[in-house]
C-alpha cells in the first residue's frame, strides 16, 4: 500500500473480532511509530501495551476514575462507549511523554514550549503507528477519553510520565463509511 493511500482508508474503527493481534505486529506498530519525526531528537514516546486478560482490569480501573470524575459533576462525555471498545478491543496501546513527570507542576515558558514540541512529536508517533496499522489490515481508534481517568490508569500502569492518549487496535468488524471533510480551500488561505 502506498502512503497516500493509507492515509485515505484510515478510518476510526470502533468494533473489531476477537482474532489475536500478534506480539510481532504490534512491535512492528511500535517501530512505525517511533521512526516519526521528534523535535530536537528527543523521541519523548513511551508506550504501554495492555492486552489479553489484562482488558477488563484495565476497563474497571477506568470505569472507577470515570466515576470519580462524575462524582466531581463533571459530565462523562463519549468516555462510556470508549471505555467499551478499549475493553473489547485485542490491543490497547497507552502513550506517555516521558519529558514530563507531572502536569500539575509551574511551568516555564521553556517547559511550555518544550512540552508542545514534545506533545506535537508523540502525535506524529500516534499517525505512524495508524497508518502502519491500515497497510496491515488492522484497525484503529485513537483515544483521548483516558483523561476522564487520568489518575486512576497513570496508577494502575505504573506510569508517573503524562499520559497524552491510548490507541486501540485489532482486526477491524465493520468498514465504516470516510467521514466529511472540509476541503483545501476551506482550511487554506494563501499570502
Amino acid at each position: 500500500m502506498q502512503t497516500l493511500e493509507a492515509i485515505a482508508q484510515r478510518r476510526s474503527i470502533r468494533k473489531f473480532t476477537d482474532a489475536p493481534v500478534a506480539d510481532e505486529t504490534i512491535r512492528e506498530l511500535l517501530h512505525a511509530a517511533t521512526l516519526a519525526p521528534s523535535g530536537k531528537n528527543r523521541q519523548p514516546w513511551r508506550f504501554v501495551v495492555v492486552r489479553g486478560e489484562k482488558r477488563a482490569e484495565m476497563a474497571q480501573v477506568m470505569r472507577a476514575g470515570m466515576e470519580a470524575t462524575k462524582a466531581h459533576g463533571q459530565d462523562l462525555g463519549s468516555s462510556p462507549w470508549s471505555v467499551q471498545i478499549m475493553e473489547y478491543a485485542p490491543v490497547t496501546i497507552f502513550v506517555f511523554n516521558d519529558a514530563l513527570e507531572s502536569v500539575d507542576e509551574p511551568y516555564s515558558i521553556y517547559d511550555l514550549v518544550g512540552n508542545s514540541v514534545d506533545v506535537q512529536s508523540i502525535g506524529a508517533a500516534i499517525q505512524n503507528l495508524l497508518l502502519a496499522a491500515t497497510d496491515m489490515g488492522l484497525g484503529t481508534l485513537w483515544i483521548c477519553d483516558v483523561f476522564y481517568a487520568y489518575v486512576e490508569l497513570c496508577a494502575w500502569l505504573g506510569e508517573p510520565h503524562q499520559l497524552i492518549a491510548a490507541v486501540a487496535i485489532g482486526h477491524p468488524a465493520e468498514e465504516p463509511k470516510a467521514r466529511p471533510r472540509k476541503t483545501v480551500e476551506e482550511v487554506t488561505r494563501w499570502l
